[in-house]
């Protein structure tokens, strides 16, 4: 078999490519706990890449869907006693809502104000889930989520094992990319993508711009409060900065890093990105400046990212063809 037709093989079947390689992924890793944080954040920054990468739009209050996830997912098991299933369920629908909320005003706008209108509302969402002290714990973040053991069938799940927790994990990060997937396999997908290159024309030819960023921007909200959830499962604590301005500039860095509007960019990213914040921390307090030179470099030399890089060689080589990888 040549390395184009694996290639391409890859390319056609790529949710099972990286579902695969990420059953690998935790024996790749120094340790487990690294190998779940790139899923989560990996997770999030594809759910910020369909609004970024795919739809064009600049987006800097994603980490707001990230907390709003974590936050309800947390509130539901620590004040209502709720099993840590439904409860994912519960901050996964908050989300939607939030996404709603904020797409609904941010669409209006278009570029630099469509980024600020998204940083602001963000900020404000922060905001209040900081003064809701007795709900959220305030600056100390809502603690005490404790995730049940459970058991399905023969498969006991207890999320003190690193092993179970990640691929429980794994499990729900396999539904949202299957999910993901399908969305831009889509004639929608297509759509979204005809907004970044030229929203004028798409509207044009008679396609509602304004309920297909909207719709984009709720689905990608929802995916992004999955990742808050589990991350409040892993951590067994909801930190307040999962709300802050500075998480949402770190899904741009990733989506960046690893190439805006491809399948596997952003989980390329987020494990450049923390793998590098936890090898150059043993090092140095100034691991941010390692990453931002090497951020640097890349949008200089790289604008495509590593994985977009990688692809576009392929492409050029006639080793695969033009999809979206």
């Amino acid at each position: 078999m040549s390395l184009s037709t694996i290639a391409n093989t890859i390319a056609r079947h790529r949710v099972a490519a990286v579902l695969l390689f990420l059953l690998v992924f935790p024996l790749l890793m120094p340790y487990e706990a690294l190998a779940v944080n790139i899923l989560i954040f990996g997770l999030f920054a594809v759910g910020f890449n369909l609004v970024f990468g795919y739809t064009g739009l600049l987006s800097f209050g994603h980490a707001s869907f990230l907390g709003v996830g974590g936050y309800l997912t947390g509130i539901a098991m620590v004040h209502f006693g709720m099993h840590w299933l439904p409860a994912l369920l519960v901050g996964v629908v908050a989300s939607l809502i939030a996404g709603l909320a904020v797409g609904y005003l941010a669409i209006r706008t278009r570029g630099i104000y469509f980024s600020m209108v998204t940083l602001a509302l963000g900020q404000i969402i922060y905001y209040l889930f900081y003064k809701a002290e007795r709900w959220t714990g305030g600056e100390n973040g809502l603690r005490g989520i404790q995730a049940s053991p459970m058991d399905i069938g023969p498969l006991h799940i207890n999320f003190l094992n690193p092993t179970s927790k990640y691929y429980v994990i794994w499990f729900f990060v396999a539904l949202a990319l299957w999910l993901v997937s399908r969305l831009l396999a889509s004639p929608f997908g297509a759509v979204i993508e005809a907004i970044r290159e030229n929203e004028k024309r798409t509207a044009a030819c008679g396609y509602d711009v304004a309920k297909a960023k909207l719709l984009i921007f709720v689905i990608s909200a929802g995916i992004c409060g999955l990742a808050g959830g589990l991350r409040a499962l892993h951590l067994s604590v909801v930190p307040v900065d999962s709300l802050h301005y500075l998480q949402s500039g770190q899904a741009v860095m990733m989506c960046l890093l690893g190439g805006m509007g491809t399948f596997f960019g952003p989980f390329v990213g987020a494990a450049v990105f923390l793998y590098l914040e936890d090898v150059v921390t043993n090092l140095t307090r100034y691991w941010m400046a390692v990453v931002g030179l090497l951020f640097m470099g890349l949008v200089l030399f790289f604008p495509r990212g590593i994985w977009g890089t990688l692809v576009r060689s392929l492409e050029r080589r006639g080793l695969i063809k033009g999809d979206r990888t």
